[in-house]
């Protein structure tokens, strides 16, 4: 193996004899020194099921660096979770800890001089966090998805998270009993994995695929089953040759893998927020990509996948139909897939697919033939209009009525929206105007699983629109429209709209209007004042002050 790993600068340079002295103590020996050191960042918790099984994949990724010839250093990254703090303030910490994780990545690997990192991570913010904490370093890298959850099971139906938020809103239109309700929130999440349908989590992972930096396969495997450990060990060996070849995020992070990854996101159904977070793992390598983008990609890329939370099956379901892979070869062989993008085991996409057959297997259906998609084109749809000048994203798939037209229920924050719709005040044809909820203004852009699977759960999600300048759950479906840029907190349209004012939401056109005068508009806008900060001190404080608009990712070091 040649000598010139970076980590070397710290055991041979002037201070060697210091710095060695430091390592011996966490297990190096004489012969370790010349070894590239790699960072292993690993998620473990037991805040939420999505990485409290990381510790022991962590441990199976550290045996593979070993084997493979390299001196793994574990450290830990936080995790926040979005299903437990949803509906709360605590979710407004949910997005910011996506920075949280990608500074303190950054912050460890470059300060011990590492010569490459395995992250790995379970939870929503796991994964663009890694990625990004992975661009701004530019050293040999791969992602380890802990792994989804195996649905629960009541009265021959699987569930999810999402069904206990449903159930809420079926329990307060009375459409179930008390008894009822406890049943599915005892039986929605039966053990370890992050949540199961294309929410967030599972969504990313599958991008991060179609992106090269993942392995085959790795990316809708159950969290405890026996081949995500072997993959995560596989995961470790694969890094170390990366290191020895000098293979770069930046050379496997180009604009053709985030095409792949966002053409794969729309051929699966994937959740909303991959739009925010791909924008802003590109800001971070240097790849420029755009709201744009993703509509370019939308018309000719068909959802082919019948996956939770608008469709029928789970990913432990998409994993048996043949898995990321098989989504991929049906897209390179209709031309909508680059196969000489690189990916991280050196191989292109197309070398790695050369095996894999055209079309998916007749013994399943959660994987639709290309000439019998789902819908003919992809599911998320980026809306602009007087509301929307920067845009907003919308996931259109499923919606029964593509153009909704009606008075405005306007609302400062998501615990007033929910109040309403648990007390029966929000009706069929309303929409509903969530705002002051952004990067900025909440602070933290937080998402609004709790109100839309209310308004799911009382039976109203054809009827009601919601839109808001927060972000939506994965698990969120429904004429709903989020990431409304520019915000309420620096003076976007959205603030400027009262109740009873009438918006239409046009899926089909793209369009999101609010019927108000541009004269009247004008007198508004020069009648508001910004609100006062939510929070002048820690974190939240601090994002607030550094953060962009969603239409360019929500990051936080865009003016530097």
């Amino acid at each position: 193996m040649t000598d010139n790993f970076r980590s070397q600068i710290v055991t041979q340079g002037i201070q060697r004899s210091p710095n060695r002295a430091m390592l011996r103590a966490v297990g190096f020996g004489d012969g370790d020194f010349t070894k590239p050191i790699v960072g292993l960042a690993n998620g473990y918790s037991t805040i939420t099921p999505c990485n409290m099984g990381l510790n022991e994949l962590a441990k199976r990724a550290e045996m593979g660096l070993k084997m493979a010839g390299a001196m793994p250093q574990m450290f830990g990254i936080i995790t926040v979770s979005d299903g437990i703090s949803m509906g709360t303030e605590g979710m407004k910490y949910s997005l910011v800890s996506r920075e949280v994780i990608a500074d303190s990545i950054e912050a460890v690997c470059n300060a011990q001089s590492m010569d490459g990192v395995l992250a790995i991570g379970g939870c929503d913010k796991n994964m663009p966090g890694g990625m990004i904490g992975i661009a701004r370093m530019n050293i040999p890298a791969i992602f380890v998805y802990g792994g989804t959850i195996k649905p629960g099971h009541h009265n021959g139906v699987d569930l999810t998270i999402v069904s206990a938020f449903e159930a809420v809103g079926q329990y307060s239109a009375g459409k179930i009993d008390e008894e009822e309700l406890l049943e599915v929130e005892r039986k929605a999440c039966p053990g370890a994995g992050s949540c199961g349908g294309m929410y967030t989590a599972n969504t990313m992972s599958s991008a991060f695929e179609a992106m090269g930096m993942s392995l085959m396969y790795s990316s809708t495997m159950a969290a405890e089953d026996a081949e995500k450990a072997d993959s995560a060990e596989q995961s470790g060996r694969v890094l170390v040759e990366a290191i020895r070849q000098r293979r770069l995020p930046s050379q496997i992070l180009t604009r053709k893998a985030f095409e792949n990854g966002i053409a794969v996101i729309m051929a699966v159904g994937g959740s909303t927020n991959s739009v925010l977070h791909l924008l802003a793992i590109a800001h971070t390598i240097g790849v420029e990509l755009t709201l744009d983008d993703f509509e370019t990609i939308r018309a000719r890329v068909p959802v082919l996948c019948d996956l939770k939370p608008s469709g029928r099956y789970v990913a432990t379901d998409l994993h048996k139909a043949g898995g990321i892979p098989q989504v991929m070869k049906m897209l390179l062989s209709h031309g909508v897939l680059h196969g000489d993008a690189l990916t991280i085991t050196g191989q292109t996409i197309a070398e790695l697919l050369v095996d894999i057959p055209d079309q998916p297997r007749d013994d399943q259906d959660v994987i639709r033939p290309w000439d019998r998609p789902l819908y003919p084109q992809g599911h998320l749809a980026i809306l602009r209009g007087n509301l929307a000048t920067e845009g907003a994203v919308a996931k259109i798939s499923g919606v029964k009525q593509p153009k909704i037209t009606g008075p405005a229920k306007v609302f400062e924050s998501e615990e007033t929206c929910l109040k309403s719709i648990l007390a029966k005040e929000v009706q069929a044809g309303d929409i509903v105007v969530i705002r002051y909820e952004g990067p900025k203004g909440g602070p933290g852009m937080r998402e609004m699983l709790a109100p839309t699977s209310a308004l799911i759960g009382a039976g109203l999600g054809d009827s009601v629109g919601l839109i808001t300048d927060g972000r939506f759950s994965g698990g969120t479906y429904g004429m709903v429209v989020g990431h409304v840029a520019p915000e309420a907190a620096v003076g976007g349209t959205i603030a400027l709209v009262h109740s009873g004012d009438m918006i239409t939401i046009d899926a089909s056109t793209r369009s999101l209007h609010l019927h108000v005068a541009d004269e009247e508009l004008d007198k508004r806008r020069a009648a508001w004042q910004p609100p006062q900060p939510r929070y002048r001190k820690g974190v939240l404080a601090k994002y607030a002050k550094l953060v962009s608009s969603s239409s360019v990712g929500a990051v936080t070091d865009l003016n530097f």
